[in-house]
């Protein structure tokens, strides 16, 4: 178990201010009676009632934040909090709520403060959510992260400084929870040990769905070993994206991952070309310059010149046509 003790932090070149003016009191009450002003506060969307509807369904005192409200002349004005209040309102059992007062009399100094609220916030990135998922216990969470570790995938909380990657790494953790659901854990593992294995630096959720249509989707299943696909992503490094960008650029309907995808596998004849001839070389018997390595002049090792980009002719005429080309 470890915990951060809360402490002041420097506050060089800033004057604190404010904390002694208007401070708030708490006070017990029917939420029913707090009235939102439309002037400048939001009108309920499908995302506000869906969330309303969850606060209602899962209520629970210790996820409980208090609405803010201020006194005004015409009755206990929600600066922030609306959808809590008409959660509470909603629920059969609730009866009073604590709410937290403040002194704003003039309308400007409301709407600023509801600008406040809504602003002065760090959101919780994913990656965070899943940290404190998996200490909850919740089993999906937990099924990621035994996913990521029998693969060697390391899950991060933040984006690496710099954006300086280590092999294996990724942020995408809402892309191998779709694999596991998709997959199940061992499909998922097998997937991104391919990744892992690739020197990918970060694992993005392009990379972690093209893999996925080349290993598992019927129309390229059987087409592509993962050895073979390993070989393909090390061999073509960067210039894989680069020409899926350009595959798509193509074909505007076709999203990223699976332009990436077939970017790999139209790749892949150049690749069992290579093993072909390294498996030859390994078997062959060791010639006179193999046997005395001091005397031999070490043999380029063959570079790797991916294919070019396949565009039906249909497509290309078009392009060229509208100066694509």
């Amino acid at each position: 178990m470890t915990h951060r003790q809360i402490e002041a932090i420097p506050i060089n070149g800033f004057e604190p201010g404010g904390a002694a003016d208007g401070k708030p009191i708490f006070e017990w009450m029917n939420p029913a009676d707090l009235l939102v002003d439309s002037d400048y506060q939001r009108d309920l969307s499908e995302r506000s009632l869906k969330l309303i509807r969850r606060i209602v369904s899962n209520w629970d005192w210790k996820r409980f934040k208090p609405p803010v409200a201020v006194w005004t002349d015409v009755g206990f004005e929600v600066i922030d909090g609306q959808c809590t209040a008409i959660a509470a309102a909603t629920h059969p059992d609730i009866v009073e709520i604590p709410v937290m007062m403040v002194e704003a009399a003039e309308k400007q100094e409301r709407a600023a403060a509801f600008i406040g609220h809504n602003r002065d916030r760090i959101a919780v990135t994913p990656a965070q959510l899943h940290v404190a998922a998996v200490t909850a216990g919740i089993e999906e969470a937990k099924a990621v992260d035994r996913v990521a570790r029998a693969a060697g995938v390391t899950l991060l909380r933040h984006q690496a400084a710099a954006g300086h990657y280590k092999p294996g790494q990724t942020m995408a953790i809402g892309a191998v929870d779709w694999m596991v659901k998709q997959r199940g854990e061992e499909g998922a593992a097998k997937v991104l040990h391919v990744l892992a294995c690739s020197g990918l630096a970060p694992i993005t959720s392009v990379q972690m769905k093209a893999a996925d249509l080349l290993l598992n989707d019927p129309e390229y299943a059987g087409q592509m070993t993962n050895e073979t696909l390993l070989n393909v992503i090390r061999a073509m490094g960067p210039k894989g994206q680069a020409e899926a960008a350009i595959f798509r650029a193509a074909h505007p309907t076709v999203p990223l991952w699976k332009a990436l995808g077939i970017t790999w596998f139209q790749n892949r004849r150049k690749v069992r070309k290579l093993e072909a001839v390294q498996t030859v070389d390994a078997q062959r018997k060791p010639s006179e310059a193999e046997e005395h390595p001091a005397s031999a002049v070490p043999a380029a090792e063959p570079a790797f010149v991916p294919d070019r980009i396949l565009i039906k002719a249909a497509d290309k005429a078009a392009m060229v046509a509208g100066g694509g080309e």
